[in-house]
């Protein structure tokens, strides 16, 4: 079995170009409200190259390309999709592939959804699926990528690993995505920040990007109806970039007003100069910045609207806010955008003498290594250990291999082992379930090696379960602030601290650098009988190597980096504007049951 995810995404240079002199395949994404990035079709991606190479400033009108996409209009200056009959607006970005990759091949792997029509997989997981069958295995584990799916080439299925459904997938020809050479230059990149080089991404900027973005969209559209032939459809910008550089971007501790004027073109020559139409965020970064700093206190009857954060909490939504902005802008009326509340992550400043070990707990720090790995085990006495043989099978499916019990494991000619014969079958002790021995053994062989076994159908954990997680150090205290919903009990405070190192042999790129940001990360409990049992589990999963592991991330879309491992934690002390604070009534129960399905229980206290 081929290692999940390697090499599916290559570098990049600077603001995601690549590097010089070297060909990729390009292949523009839109990350849905689930925070992966979707790749649109090979058509509509030379579509929007062909736009760019004649405007790297202007938009694109997706539905020239596909009708489907009619309402869609791609602004290349802030890198955003904007939804004309909705208001909706959803970041894009430009991405790099190999041009021997599936989508430089024109490859493209789908799943049959539940209206019996195809869907295509995320661009990683394709060219992941698309590798694993040029190796002709057998089966593919998706697990390493963040998915509990398993590919099955020989029937063209997918499994949910949980669930036990199997959906159809198939893999057809298209046409391959655009090819580029060498850098871009600077000026086709979305705006920069003064300092850092990178888009700003607090809730505030990305609010203001995307209503530039949606009202120059909108009076573009109105200018070439008043003039056409006058401006090109990929020419919506009169104006500088949003942020220039030196400018210092929008003031962040206010509210953002847009004041509106009609649109009213010059009665010159179309073009001439800027029209009052295009609103302040058009206007140099001095002017704007005057404008700004000119209004202390929104005026009476300015109607202030409160915009939701991008993780869905707040009063109004931004789309509806951006677009109630415009249309207000547009009839003349002032508006004022203010900013929605910022999560509180930290509690207060708490001084040395008042931080106080957990009460029950031993001790306030764990330290990892690297893993050791268990030399007196092989992979056959790990299997044999913990099940049983079967002499006469039933006629059913091993879910590993998907060949029938009755005949030899599909693992037959490309795993052999002496002693175990590719017709045997064992049952698993506890749960029962039965699976061919070399199906097991190759199992095994492409997870951590750890001694343990874990059934691929019930989940069912069979010794002790360790991960992959990189050496770094865990702290644990107590703080006397309380968390929000829990006013009567102090704080339990953790500490996660992992530095960047190279990756081992049980991770995805063994040999190669890993990033770990974000680090330190600070963690909450309520200091409650709940509270400390769940401390003592997580000690226990950090000993084990399960909190975190390398892969790569659903926030940023960086491979090879620390990642959580599937066991939740509250990162937000104060607040739960993020969906990752307090109050939540049921986050202790559902740690414990993320515990339990990675072994951890509070059997293991009693060991």
């Amino acid at each position: 079995m081929a290692r999940q995810g390697v090499g599916a995404m290559l570098p990049t240079g600077g603001l995601g170009f690549p590097p010089q002199n070297l060909a990729r395949v390009v292949v523009w994404e839109w990350l849905n409200e689930h925070g992966r990035w979707r790749p649109y079709s090979a058509a509509v991606c030379h579509h929007i190259e062909n736009v760019l190479k004649e405007d790297a400033r202007g938009s694109v009108v997706l539905g020239q390309v596909d009708v489907q996409l009619a309402p869609y209009i791609i602004d290349l200056q802030s890198m955003h999709q904007f939804r004309q009959d909705t208001g909706t607006m959803r970041p894009v970005r430009r991405n790099f592939y190999d041009p021997s990759s599936a989508p430089g091949k024109g490859i493209v792997w789908e799943w049959e959804n539940d209206n019996s029509s195809w869907t295509p997989y995320d661009m990683d997981i394709c060219i992941t699926i698309q590798n694993a069958y040029e190796k002709q295995h057998p089966w593919l584990d998706l697990s390493s990528l963040g998915f509990c799916y398993l590919i099955y080439f020989s029937s063209m299925s997918q499994m949910n690993r949980q669930t036990q459904r199997k959906r159809r997938l198939r893999r057809r020809m298209d046409l391959a995505y655009p090819l580029t050479m060498g850098s871009i230059p600077k000026s086709q990149s979305w705006p920069v920040g003064t300092s850092t080089g990178t888009p700003c991404s607090c809730p505030q900027c990305l609010l203001v990007n995307s209503t530039r973005a949606a009202s120059n969209a909108i009076l573009a559209s109105q200018r070439r109806k008043l003039y056409p032939g006058a401006v090109r459809q990929s020419s919506t910008f009169a104006g500088p970039a949003l942020w220039p550089v030196g400018t210092g971007g929008a003031a962040k501790g206010e509210g953002l007003r847009v004041p509106g004027a009609g649109f009213a073109p010059s009665p010159g020559a179309p073009g001439s100069a800027p029209l009052p139409g295009l609103n302040n965020l058009n206007r140099p970064g001095t002017q704007r910045g005057a404008a700004i700093g000119a209004r202390a206190a929104v005026p009476p009857g300015v109607p202030a609207l409160p915009v939701k954060n991008l993780n869905s909490t707040g009063p109004i939504h931004p789309a509806l806010a951006g677009m109630t902005g415009i249309l207000m802008c547009a009839a003349g009326l002032p508006v004022c955008l203010t900013r929605a509340p910022k999560p509180i992550l930290h509690p207060p400043p708490v001084s040395k003498s008042d931080i106080k070990p957990v009460p029950g707990i031993n001790g306030i720090c764990r330290k990892t290594k690297k893993k050791h790995l268990k030399k007196s085990k092989t992979p056959e006495d790990v299997v044999r250990r913990y099940i049983q043989k079967v002499k006469n099978p039933p006629d059913e499916d091993c879910t590993i291999c998907m060949e029938r019990l009755v005949t030899s494991s599909g693992y037959e000619g490309v795993l052999s082992h002496r002693g175990i014969k590719p017709e045997l079958v064992g049952r698993l002790g506890r749960c029962g379930h039965m699976y061919h021995l070399l199906c097991l053994l190759a199992m095994y062989n492409n997870g951590n090696k750890d001694g343990s076994l874990q059934c691929p159908t019930c989940k069912a954990i069979y010794g002790e379960k360790t991960g992959t997680q990189p050496p770094g150090k865990m702290e644990f205290h107590l703080i006397p602030h309380s968390l929000p919903g829990y006013t009567d009990s102090k704080t339990i405070r953790i500490v996660y601290d992992i530095p960047t190192g190279i990756q081992g042999p049980e991770h995805p790129n063994p040999g190669k650098k890993f990033t770990a940001r974000g680090f330190p990360r600070h963690c909450y409990l309520p200091d409650n009988e709940k509270g400390r049992k769940v401390l003592k589990l997580l000690i226990v999963a950090w000993d084990r190597r399960l909190i975190f592991t390398i892969g790569t991330s659903n926030t940023t879309g960086e491979s090879d980096t620390v990642v959580w491992n599937e066991i939740h934690h509250k990162t937000e002390f104060g607040s739960n504007l993020t969906g990752h604070g307090y109050p939540d009534p049921n986050y202790l129960d559902n740690v414990l049951a993320e515990l339990l399905a990675q072994g951890v229980s509070e059997a293991t206290l009693k060991d």
